[in-house]
């Protein structure tokens, strides 16, 4: 019974590292450069000896060297453990450690050193807060922008639930843009977003909207959309106001997370993109290695 067992063991080990093999292998246009150039490796130390999190190391971005040497970053706020566990994410899930007070006089002084053009500041979810984090939100943009005066920013911000006078703190704090990801179609959401809502997410763009501020959302090709799926979610998006669409490949940070269902060519992303030009967004960052905060600092000029 024990030398079945032994073998068993072996056989199962074989077959996941046979689905290991087959999940790691990459379409040639999505191999990720190493991040490298002269800024990376001392932004790399400021975030390290300041104790700050970024989604770009979080989430394991395949940009984040680009867009460090360009001067862009995106730091998340709130801790880095998140209260829901969405499909696609790779950031920790479970029960939070308390509010850092001193988080926002912290980062907006790294932001002053590192020489920041433009931040976009994201944060985990915190439904174990009241208000969802919103008033933290409001004290981190004001800091920033004292501190740092001709710095830009971007605030990719959770649901708040929906609740308006939440998301309004943030609208008051003054980002030039507030963006909020549906991240997929309306369809794969129940099984992609952990306790999110699509109709949700487009009442807080619309809301944001409403207020005269530019918004910006952002979807992951890859789930199981089927092609129709795509454009009527782009006019989903069109519908509620919003300006600007990233559109990049989901990838599978792991065994445990959503599989993907399809490696989408680089070419069907550009088409996309025309679609949705077309479709009234004044910008539209399509292509495989796309994410959320990818040549950010353009989008500013919508």
């Amino acid at each position: 019974m024990k030398i079945f067992s032994v073998i068993l063991h072996l056989h199962l080990k074989k077959e996941l590292m046979k689905e290991m093999s087959v999940e790691r292998r990459l379409p040639t246009w999505l191999k990720m450069e190493r991040a490298s150039g002269d800024t990376y490796p001392r932004l790399k130390n400021l975030v390290e000896k300041n104790s700050l999190h970024t989604i770009c190391t979080s989430g394991n971005c395949p940009n984040i060297g680009e867009c460090w040497n360009t001067g862009t970053a995106t730091f998340m706020i709130l801790g880095d453990i998140c209260t829901r566990s969405c499909k696609f994410c790779s950031v920790k899930t479970g029960k939070p450690m308390p509010v850092d007070r001193n988080e926002p006089r912290r980062l907006a002084n790294s932001i002053r050193i590192m020489g920041i053009k433009h931040c976009v500041i994201t944060s985990v979810d915190r439904v174990d807060l009241e208000d969802g984090g919103a008033a933290f939100w409001a004290e981190v943009i004001h800091a920033i922008k004292k501190a740092n005066p001709g710095t830009t920013m971007e605030a990719l911000i959770p649901d708040f639930r929906g609740k308006e006078k939440d998301i309004q703190q943030v609208i008051n704090a003054g980002p030039e843009i507030i963006s909020h990801n549906v991240e997929t179609v309306r369809r794969l959401t129940p099984k992609i977003r952990n306790r999110s809502d699509y109709d949700r997410s487009l009442g807080v763009l619309q809301y944001i909207s409403e207020q005269g501020k530019t918004t910006k959302s952002g979807i992951m090709l890859g789930l199981g959309e089927t092609w129709n799926e795509i454009p009527e979610t782009m006019d989903d998006l069109i519908n509620v106001s919003c300006k600007i669409l990233t559109i990049g490949q989901y990838l599978q940070p792991t065994l445990i997370h959503y599989p993907v269902k399809e490696y989408v060519s680089p070419e069907k992303f550009q088409y996309l993109r025309n679609i949705g030009l077309e479709k009234g967004f004044r910008f539209v960052e399509s292509s495989p290695l796309v994410r959320s905060s990818y040549h950010a600092e353009r989008h500013v000029e919508a």
